[in-house]
């Protein structure tokens, strides 16, 4: 049994077997976090509530846009990370709601309490 740790992280054992085998879905869980605002130019995020509640925030600006750089330097022009997202729009999610978020919206998710997501990464055609 997993308990709930302020913050925000993947859950094992889908965490480990995801990365062993270049697979983009995992289970989130997010206990009283605020993550990054971001953008993913070639990967739309297409997430599930399973349980808790979870904010979203997507569409309208990121504010102070800058490219994702990787452990060992790298740059990627294509991952964006922000302080935030100027005129978006809000959601909360609940157990059993989808969320779509299309490659190149900025989008932002929080929770006030404890809420655990399921998120498959979807590439552009």
């Amino acid at each position: 049994l997993n308990t709930p740790v302020k913050g925000s992280r993947g859950l094992e054992p889908l965490k480990s077997f995801s990365k062993e085998n270049n697979i983009p879905l995992g289970i989130i869980e997010d206990k009283e976090a605020v993550n990054e605002a971001e953008i993913h130019m070639n990967m739309g995020d297409l997430w599930y509530c399973i349980e808790g509640f979870a904010e979203f925030i997507f569409g309208g600006k990121l504010i102070d846009p800058s490219p994702i750089k990787s452990v060992e330097g790298d740059v990627n022009e294509k991952e964006l990370k922000g302080k935030g997202i100027i005129g978006g729009s809000a959601i909360v999610m609940k157990a059993g709601d989808w969320v779509w978020i299309p490659a190149g919206q900025p989008h932002q998710h929080n929770a006030k309490g404890m809420a655990r997501l399921f998120i498959i990464k979807i590439p552009t055609a």
